[in-house]
């Protein structure tokens, strides 16, 4: 893997690893609230970054049309880099995040962010973090 990518998967686990003291806080307080879903939101967006990094240059898989998220996440699953739907639901709630004026949508979504997307984040760590050991040797 590259530079690049090595920065980028760095980034992608601090992230996650920053995103997850969000199951310490208060969540009925907005400004926890807002940061989570800020992190939350970055956090994605490194995930499939990664995903497409890994699928480029481990497996040479070049077949995304425009790149987008979804076309990413679909190619990983086929590739079996990521193991189920949950992760189109998270693009959707990403997405719906990035027009969360008030504060409504991350308050619907907080309790499955803090308690089933981070875990699906470190499943992905894990699954990720093998694949380039097993580049590198």
């Amino acid at each position: 893997m590259d530079e690049k990518f090595t920065k980028r998967f760095e980034s992608f686990h601090n992230s996650l690893d920053s995103l997850a003291e969000a199951k310490d806080r208060d969540m009925s307080d907005s400004f926890v609230l807002s940061g989570t879903s800020a992190k939350f939101s970055i956090t994605f967006d490194l995930a499939w970054k990664t995903m497409k990094d890994i699928l480029i240059q481990r497996y040479a898989m070049t077949g995304f049309v425009t790149g987008s998220p979804r076309e990413v996440l679909r190619t990983a699953y086929k590739a079996e880099l990521i193991s189920d739907d949950i992760w189109m639901e998270m693009l959707r709630v990403r997405n719906q995040l990035a027009h969360d004026y008030d504060g409504n949508i991350v308050k619907e979504y907080c309790q499955k962010i803090v308690h089933e997307y981070i875990d699906t984040l470190y499943e992905y760590l894990s699954r990720a973090q093998r694949i380039v050991m097993e580049q590198t040797e």
